[in-house]
């Protein structure tokens, strides 16, 4: 759990005495700032909690603290008193918020609960939710921060298509097991970085050896880097041909994104070289692994959960559950 920089902008010693409680509840201080210290007092790693029955704003005033907070990169949480009527922007607040409007009193525990989820920046690196999608042609994942992806079957080089049998997450729902009809067991790694949506694949069935995937960003930057350079290309140029922004060859160069395999591959493409040799020095396992998951590690997926997932029975081998049913661990 991170520790956030949690502001609250009131001049209400009431407004500071229930929201400082309650954070304190989930672990999470607060400092104390005054609305006209709002502009001042932000920064991209603030959250401000902001006090919208402040006798200086009007509409057009909370909207604009509200609009300044989240283009600096800050969270802004809106606190609308009863009395106070901001029924023409009520809306826009809570797209600028992302949901986090209280409207009263009762709503504290909601919106301090979701700080304090959003304050967990392992998140994105946990199962959700993971099951078979409705269209039973790939796997339905959701994040533990909100994120939501289709992974596309086949998983890995060991999944045959059979009928999914059973989906069971790992205690710390960063991996999950998928079992297939045909014996095949695949298991679906998180992202190793919350930014990214890539996600590494293991992948054994009929006790063949683990194959394994993992990327590290700063190396393979380099290695990306110093293949443009010898292919005698320049970043614009690269862009240009693979159709990535030139912005974002730079940060991958720089080591600070991971891209996918498939982007990986496009950049391969451009530069004249297999997918593999990009990929030469940045594995886990051996180069031969690589060349058997290259291609299906780019179809997996990341999120959390705290439950195993079952497929129903009945269905005929070589076919995919519509639907698996929720069990526990």
């Amino acid at each position: 759990m991170v520790s956030p920089s949690v502001r609250l902008f009131t001049e209400s010693r009431a407004f500071e005495s229930a929201w400082r409680a309650a954070l304190l509840d989930v672990g999470i201080d607060a400092e104390l700032a005054t609305p006209e210290s709002l502009t001042d007092a932000l920064r991209a790693d603030v959250t401000a909690i902001i006090d919208a029955s402040w006798s200086g704003f009007d509409e057009d005033e909370l909207l604009a603290a509200a609009g300044f907070a989240r283009a600096l990169g800050a969270l802004p949480v809106i606190v609308l008193d009863g009395s106070v009527a901001f029924a023409a922007i009520s809306e826009l607040l809570e797209e600028l918020t992302g949901g986090l409007v209280a409207r009263g009193t009762g709503d504290i525990t909601r919106v301090v609960a979701a700080l304090s989820r959003r304050c967990d920046a392992t998140r994105a690196r946990r199962f959700e939710y993971l099951t078979v999608a409705p269209r039973g042609v790939e796997l339905l994942a959701i994040l533990g921060d909100g994120r939501a992806t289709l992974v596309r079957r086949p998983l890995s080089a060991s999944d045959d298509g059979s009928e999914v049998l059973g989906i069971t997450l790992a205690d710390d729902a960063e991996s999950a097991t998928v079992e297939l009809h045909s014996g095949a067991m695949i298991r679906v790694h998180a992202p190793s970085t919350p930014a990214s949506s890539d996600v590494a694949v293991h992948a054994e069935g009929n006790g063949t050896a683990l194959e394994t995937l993992s990327l590290d960003g700063v190396h393979l930057g380099a290695r990306l880097r110093a293949l443009r350079v010898a292919a005698g290309l320049t970043q614009a140029e690269l862009a240009r041909r693979t159709g990535i922004h030139r912005p974002n060859i730079a940060r991958v160069e720089a080591g600070r994104h991971t891209p996918s395999l498939e982007t990986l591959s496009r950049l391969a493409s451009a530069m004249g070289v297999p997918t593999t040799r990009v990929l030469e020095g940045n594995q886990l396992g051996g180069a031969s692994s690589v060349d058997s998951v290259v291609d299906s590690a780019s179809r997996t997926v990341a999120s959390r959960s705290d439950s195993a997932l079952t497929s129903p029975g009945g269905t005929s081998p070589g076919s995919v559950p519509a639907r698996p049913r929720i069990g526990t661990k």
